[in-house]
C-alpha cells in the first residue's frame, strides 16, 4: 500500500499511458532524465510481460483441470491435439513437438483470445472492466459461502492461524525452515502475495484513456490494491477453513489443491461452477493485464525504446488501439512460459521476474521522487506531509523484496528447481545498460515528444491528432536541420 500510495501521488501529478516509465523521466533532472526513463522502460516491460505470463498461464492450468471434472478427458498432446493425428501421422508429430503439454496449446488459446479482445473489443473493454469487477466481488463471495455451508467439517482456528507448513523441500530433502530457518520460509512466501498485488499500475497506462485523469488513475491504483487485499484474504480464509484432508489436499490427482477442495465440498458438479468463477476471474485480470503491456509497449515504442520501435509505435485508426503491441504483448508472453514446460518451478520464476521487473520500476520514480522533492509539483491527489515518509518506505520496501525473490524457493537447488528470475533480471540489467553505453545514450531521448504532445493539448491515443502532430514535428525537425546546414 505504500508503494501504491507514492504511486498515486505521481500519477496523480503526471497522468499519461506511459506510467513509471514516463514519471522517471519527468522527476529527474533534465540531463538523466533520458537514462532514467530507458531504465525504467525495460524493468516495466519485463515486469508487464511476466505478469501476464504468470496470470494466463494459471488460468490454463485451470481451464485444463476444469476440463477432467466429470468427464474422461486427460490434459496431455494426444487429446490436445487428436484431431491433426487422422488428418497426417507427421503432421501430429509435429505438432505434438511444438505445443509439448495440453496446457502449452490452451495457455496459447487463452492469449490468442484475450489478444482479440483487446484488437477488436477496446471499445467494450471499459464495460468488461464493470463486469471483471462484480465478478470478482460477487463472484468470491458466493464461492466463500458455498465452500464453508457445504464443508462436512470446518478446520479450526489453530488449524489456519498457527500451523506452519513448510512446503519448499521436494523429493524426499529437508525444506528451508529445517536447512535455513522458518523466517527465510515466511520471507520468500510472500512473493505470492506481493505477485498478488502487482500490475495496479494498470491505471496509470490507461488514464489517457478515462475522465478525469488526475484523480481516476490515483484513485484506482489505491482501489485496485485494497480491494484485492480484502478480497484475497477472505477467500484465503475460506479455502483453508474448508481444507477436509490435507494430505489429500497437497497431493491432490488434479494437480490443484484449490480443485480438491471444492471437490471434498460442493462436490464435482458444484466445483466445476466454482472452477467457472475462478477461471473467469483469472481471464479477466490477464484481458486487462495484456491491455496495460500493450499501453506501456506502445509508449515506449514511440520514442525509439524497443527493436522495431517504428512498426509497433501504431494505433489502428479503425480499432482505436495500439494492435500491434497488443500481439508483441502475447507473442512475449507465451515465450516466457515456454520454460514452465519443463521445470516444476518455473511458474514461481515467473512470478517472481514480473514482481521483481514492475517494482524496480516503480521504485526508480519514487526514489526520484524523494530525490528531487523540492521540484516535485503535485496533483490534486497528494499525501501532504506523509508524502515524504511515504514515499522512503516504499523504496525500502522495494530494495527489501527485489533481494529476497531471487533467493532460491525449493531445496536441493538444481537445474530444475532453480530460481531463474535471476537469469532473467540480469538479462535486463546487462541489455539495458550496455546497449545504453553502446548506442542509445546518442540517440534516446525518452518521452519528451509525448510530453510536449500533451503540453499542447493533444491526445496521443488518438491516431488522427497523433498522426498530425508527428508530421508536425518532423517537418520542424527537417527545417532546424536545414537552417543549420545554411548557416555553415
Amino acid at each position: 500500500m505504500l508503494v501504491g500510495l507514492a504511486m498515486a501521488e505521481i500519477c496523480s501529478a503526471h497522468p499519461t499511458s506511459g506510467g513509471p516509465y514516463f514519471w522517471a523521466a519527468m522527476l529527474s533532472r533534465k540531463q538523466d532524465a533520458a537514462l532514467a526513463s530507458w531504465i525504467t522502460g525495460w524493468f516495466n516491460l519485463l515486469g508487464q510481460v511476466a505478469v501476464t505470463t504468470g496470470i494466463s498461464f494459471a488460468c490454463a492450468n485451470f481451464i485444463s483441470t476444469a476440463c477432467t471434472l466429470g468427464t474422461s478427458f486427460e490434459p496431455t498432446p494426444a487429446t490436445n491435439i487428436g484431431l491433426y493425428s487422422s488428418f497426417h501421422p507427421q503432421c501430429y508429430l509435429v505438432l505434438t513437438d511444438l505445443v509439448g503439454t495440453t496446457r502449452s496449446g490452451v495457455y496459447a488459446a487463452v492469449l490468442f483470445t484475450q489478444g482479440l479482445t483487446n484488437t477488436f473489443g477496446v471499445t467494450i473493454l471499459h464495460y468488461l472492466n464493470n463486469i471483471s469487477v462484480w465478478w470478482h466481488a460477487l463472484g468470491t463471495t458466493s464461492l466463500v459461502i458455498a465452500i464453508l455451508a457445504k464443508a462436512p467439517k470446518r478446520q479450526s482456528a489453530s488449524f489456519v492461524f498457527r500451523q506452519f507448513l513448510d512446503g519448499t523441500g521436494v523429493d524426499g530433502a529437508v525444506g528451508w525452515g529445517e536447512r535455513a530457518s522458518h523466517a527465510y520460509v515466511v520471507v520468500i512466501g510472500i512473493l505470492m502475495a506481493q505477485y498478488t498485488l502487482t500490475g495496479f499500475d494498470a491505471s496509470a497506462h490507461m488514464t489517457e484513456e478515462t475522465h478525469n485523469a488526475a484523480m481516476s488513475g490515483s484513485i484506482g491504483i489505491i482501489m485496485a490494491i485494497g480491494v484485492s487485499a480484502v478480497l484475497g484474504w477472505f477467500l484465503i480464509l475460506g479455502l483453508l477453513f474448508s481444507i477436509q484432508d490435507l494430505d489429500g489436499t497437497l497431493n491432490s490427482s488434479t494437480g490443484q489443491p484449490v480443485t480438491q477442495i471444492f471437490l471434498d465440498t460442493v462436490g464435482e458438479r458444484g466445483a466445476i461452477v466454482l472452477m467457472v468463477i475462478v477461471i473467469g476471474a483469472m481471464y479477466f485480470c490477464g484481458t486487462f493485464s495484456i491491455t496495460s503491456n500493450s499501453r506501456m509497449m506502445y509508449a515506449f515504442a514511440r520514442d525509439g525504446g524497443i527493436p522495431g520501435h517504428k512498426f509497433f509505435a501504431k494505433v489502428s485508426p479503425r480499432w482505436k488501439s495500439p494492435v500491434r503491441t497488443v500481439w508483441l504483448a502475447c507473442t512475449l508472453s507465451f515465450i516466457l512460459g515456454l520454460p514452465s514446460l519443463g521445470s516444476s518451478v518455473a511458474f514461481a520464476a515467473a512470478t517472481s521476474i514480473a514482481t521483481i521487473g514492475l517494482y524496480i520500476s516503480y521504485g526508480i520514480p519514487i526514489a526520484l521522487r524523494v530525490i528531487h522533492r523540492d521540484t516535485f509539483v503535485r496533483g490534486p491527489f497528494h499525501l501532504r506531509s506523509f508524502s515524504y515518509p511515504v514515499a522512503i518506505g516504499a523504496v525500502a520496501w522495494i530494495l527489501f523484496i527485489s533481494i529476497a525473490f531471487i533467493l532460491p524457493q525449493i531445496n536441493p537447488v538444481d537445474s530444475q528447481t532453480l530460481n531463474y528470475a535471476i537469469v532473467a533480471v540480469g538479462v535486463v540489467v546487462a541489455y539495458s545498460v550496455g546497449f545504453w553505453l553502446v548506442s542509445a545514450r546518442k540517440w534516446f531521448t525518452g518521452p519528451i515528444r509525448q510530453i510536449e504532445a500533451e503540453g499542447m493539448g493533444i491526445d496521443v491515443m488518438d491516431p488522427g491528432q497523433a498522426e498530425k502532430y508527428e508530421k508536425t514535428a518532423t517537418q520542424e525537425k527537417v527545417s532546424v536541420v536545414s537552417q543549420s546546414g545554411d548557416s555553415a
